[in-house]
């Protein structure tokens, strides 16, 4: 079983696995009512978390559930447990597999009392109180549930090396050589891990990478946004590449241009252009004036627009921002400024990926060369190339921008090729697959594996 409590819903979820890199997925989800999310203490939350994994237990496995509670009237425990992943998507100092300690509430949250608690302890307590066959096994971060996915669904035999989110946020997590990991022998109150692998998974938290912006680019549009962000100074690279802020970095630059009196954006008189021969207005109005009005999808839009005339962009801007009349000029100059963002964003994914896999030497760095064509971010001609399954660098990628994004991934190979150590030999080698809902079985998967870990013995 799996619990996504992400945000405003919580998700209860049971997995079952074909063997054949196939599933069946069961769930059920429901709105966080407002007051628990500020709620005085956190058995309030976290009793309403235990009722609802109850209630999916009764309408989805009721037999099951009905012998637990047979054998709850007579003070027996129950023979089966299910082993419960929890995916928790806030900060938590993580110190174990089933262990961690809430650093801070973020999206609207603000409980006080459990800030430096254990989630999972507290979300375990309010199961036991239902006395329901439930264990939580596994605390998860999406991005490793993400990685879990990936490796079970994956085509080939080689294990996933990484698991990242391009979405709403970004992050990554991946596969790590046990001994490389000093934060488990330098650290205080490290919880029980299986050390037998030699391998531990590593969640990267790259949305922070840079903060000091010595590396990362920065334009006049990068710095309003951040200056106007809840969190200034914060999460640097993932302003740059999630889609919560690509679509805000299109409408701050289009706005820069409608208030400069020498760009004649959106300024169309009676032009041939467009689709009414009228004047090009603007609504003061326009969601274009407001923090957030654009949304990253419109960027989708722009790059996928092959329709005569772009008339696909121009009745947007019309029927969603409030911009009537758009002549073709003008959405020309919209889809240009949308692409360089979108690829923008694409470009730096790719120095994520990249970093990863040459941190952990998975490419022989001897097969990697780029080409002046890579340098440039242009496509060269691929021809043929048969790569071996065991040379197979394996990602897994989920999120609506690297799903949805026209040549999201294209862009994102046409950076790797331009990488010195990777280039267009290495970048052959990278099979990157869409690894779908790492908040539910990927997080199952971990509770799965996890439940299969004997308990430490007390000396």
């Amino acid at each position: 079983m799996a619990v996504d409590l992400g945000g405003t819903n919580f998700r209860v979820c049971s997995i079952q696995l074909h063997g054949n890199t196939t599933f069946s997925l069961t769930q059920s989800k429901v709105a966080v009512p407002p007051e628990l999310m500020t709620a005085k203490t956190s058995k309030e939350l976290f009793s309403f978390l235990a009722k609802q994994i109850e209630k999916f237990l009764a309408a989805h496995h009721e037999e099951h559930y009905a012998f637990t509670l047979r054998r709850r009237q007579t003070g027996e425990k129950p023979e089966e447990i299910f082993n419960l992943g929890f995916t928790f998507s806030f900060p938590v100092n993580q110190v174990g597999i089933n262990k961690g300690l809430l650093m801070r509430w973020t999206k609207g949250f603000d409980i006080q009392d459990a800030v430096g608690k254990d989630v999972c302890a507290l979300l375990q307590t309010e199961i036991d109180e239902l006395h329901l066959p439930v264990k939580v096994a596994a605390l998860v971060n999406d991005t490793v549930g993400t990685l879990m996915a990936r490796s079970y669904a994956s085509p080939g035999k080689t294990g996933t090396l990484l698991g990242a989110i391009f979405g709403t946020g970004t992050n990554g997590a991946y596969v790590e050589k046990l001994d490389k990991v000093t934060k488990l022998t330098n650290a205080k109150n490290v919880g029980e891990f299986d050390k037998s692998t030699g391998e531990m998974i590593v969640n990267t938290e790259w949305g922070s990478f840079d903060n000091s912006l010595r590396t990362l680019p920065n334009t006049p549009y990068d710095v309003e946004l951040d200056d106007k962000s809840v969190n200034p100074g914060i999460q640097m690279f993932e302003k740059r590449v999630s889609g919560m802020f690509l679509g805000e970095l299109l409408r701050l630059a289009l706005v820069k241009l409608i208030k400069d009196p020498k760009i004649p954006l959106f300024q169309d008189d009676n032009s041939s252009s467009n689709d009414i021969h009228s004047t090009t207005q603007v609504e003061p109005n326009s969601p274009i004036f407001k923090q957030w009005g654009i949304d990253t999808s419109f960027l989708s839009i722009c790059a996928g627009d092959t329709s005569a005339g772009l008339r696909v962009i121009r009745q947007t801007l019309d029927k969603d921002y409030g911009i009537s009349a758009a002549s073709t000029e003008d959405a020309e100059a919209v889809k240009t400024i949308a692409g360089a963002i979108g690829r923008r964003a694409a470009r730096l994914s790719a120095v994520a990926i990249g970093a990863v896999i040459i941190n952990t030497g998975r490419l022989d760095k001897s097969k990697g060369t780029a080409t002046t064509a890579d340098k440039a971010g242009i496509d060269p001609p691929r021809g043929d190339f048969k790569v071996n399954e065991e040379d197979v660098v394996d990602v897994g990628v989920d999120g609506s921008l690297v799903e949805f994004y026209p040549d999201f991934e294209e862009h994102i190979r046409a950076a790797l090729r331009a990488v010195p150590q990777v280039g267009e030999h290495g970048e052959k080698h990278i099979r990157i697959g869409i690894a779908k809902d790492g908040s539910g079985v990927g997080a199952a998967l971990i509770a799965l594996v996890a439940g299969q870990v004997p308990e430490p013995k007390l000396e």
